[in-house]
């Protein structure tokens, strides 16, 4: 039987409260990924953000066989797998770090990043327990979790980072451990929901080639600004700390500014969906792509420590009002029988552009500077929003008597 509303949300509670704990690692990677990238490197400071390219590898790489995983194993097992990749990979990480290793230090953020790409399908997995009318609010609930991933990652990271001191950071990768072995707690209390039960129920319909399910226009624009809108997000993210640092700030200022920045990342997931359900998902996302111009605007803008907050705070606003939106139109174009291969693919061409996206952010800020990082924003908004309005013709052509005002 299919999941009602209120089963949708208790799953979608679930999820949320797990992305909270578990999701933690992400912030703390980012936030001082470069940093110890730096600090490890004797010469070519350009690699420094290596590390962070790493987590984001891991989370492309994974994405095909987590979804796999997750598709066999069912939900529960298969987020509950993730959840040891993750606190593997954070005794890897811990571990570069003593060695003073730069390399075993990626390797470790990498395998972070691999159970990272288990924890990018908590949002799928919401859509898809709920019943239509409510599948972009339980997109939304599972990111409203990144509101205390946004406290708690930084926090930790504060906290920690000189608690194993001589050490640098070590403090801070141990902890993910235990962020993991509480994230998994609560992944207990899912009810999974697998393959078998969706076929016994006599729901799941025949699959279709990839190729056709691509090829739709709405998935085809709604992967474009996700993309695109992550892609930008990251390279962005991933050189501020280091701009920042490298501006004269301290590192938990550095700290402080990412914590804000995914503050705004999430908070506004109470009620985007609700935003989505009210104006429509491609609208939410062009609203979601300006306000990325407005944050290069003000980052260009000059480089006093408000430049940067609000900058990354605007960047986090339009990653969520824009990446949400366009999660909710990949959403609706793949049916259950199709969901393993397509949300694999997905996750995979969205974290393989946003791997390379983190390793060029330190490339183009050693090279060329934080301004360089910014202009990058207006060309790949200009595209992103070039999609919608060819998405919108190709609707109007199909429904000559829908409202285009």
């Amino acid at each position: 039987m299919a999941y009602d509303e209120r089963e949708a949300r208790r799953s979608a509670v679930i999820l949320a409260a797990s992305q909270a704990i578990i999701g933690s690692a992400a912030p703390i990677s980012f936030s001082v990924g470069g940093l110890a990238g730096y600090y490890l490197l004797d010469s070519d400071k350009s690699l420094a953000t290596v590390p962070v390219t790493g987590f984001t590898v891991g989370v492309a790489v994974g994405a095909i066989p987590a979804a796999a995983i997750i598709r066999h194993a069912g939900q529960r097992a298969g987020f509950l797998i993730g959840t040891g990749v993750t606190g593997l990979g954070g005794a890897i990480a811990t571990l570069g770090l003593y060695e003073s290793s730069f390399w075993l230090f990626s390797v470790g953020l990498l395998v972070i990043g691999l159970g990272g790409a288990f924890v990018q399908q908590f949002r799928f997995a919401a859509a898809d327990n709920a019943p239509p009318a409510f599948k972009a609010k339980a997109i939304s609930f599972v990111l409203a979790g990144g509101v205390i991933t946004a406290i708690l990652g930084p926090q930790i990271v504060i906290f920690t980072r000189e608690m194993l001191a001589p050490v640098m950071f070590a403090g801070s990768f141990v902890s993910i451990i235990g962020l993991a072995a509480a994230g998994g707690a609560i992944l207990v209390f899912l009810r999974s929901r697998d393959r078998s039960s969706a076929a016994s129920a006599g729901i799941e319909e025949p699959a279709r080639p990839l190729g056709v399910i691509v090829r739709q226009p709405l998935f085809s624009v709604g992967l474009l600004c996700a993309v695109g809108s992550y892609a930008l997000m990251s390279f962005v993210m991933t050189g501020a700390p280091l701009a920042m640092v490298g501006c004269g700030f301290s590192p938990d200022e550095a700290t402080l500014g990412i914590s804000w920045h995914v503050m705004a990342m999430f908070a506004p997931s109470f009620f985007t969906g609700r935003l989505i359900s009210r104006f429509g998902r491609e609208t939410m996302v062009a609203v979601g792509l300006l306000l990325l111009i407005g944050c290069a605007l003000v980052a260009l803008s000059g480089i006093q420590l408000w430049q940067f907050w609000t900058a990354l705070i605007l960047l986090g606003l339009g990653w969520n009002f824009s990446f949400i939106g366009a999660t909710a139109m990949v959403a609706e174009t793949y049916r259950s029988s199709e969901k393993g291969k397509v949300l694999g693919f997905h996750d995979f061409v969205l974290f393989g552009s946003v791997a390379v996206a983190s390793f060029l952010s330190g490339v183009v800020y050693t090279n060329w500077g934080w301004d360089a990082l910014n202009w990058v924003t207006f060309p790949v908004v200009a595209l992103c929003l070039a999609g919608l309005l060819g998405l919108r013709l190709l609707s109007s052509r199909a429904d000559p008597e829908a409202d285009v005002a």
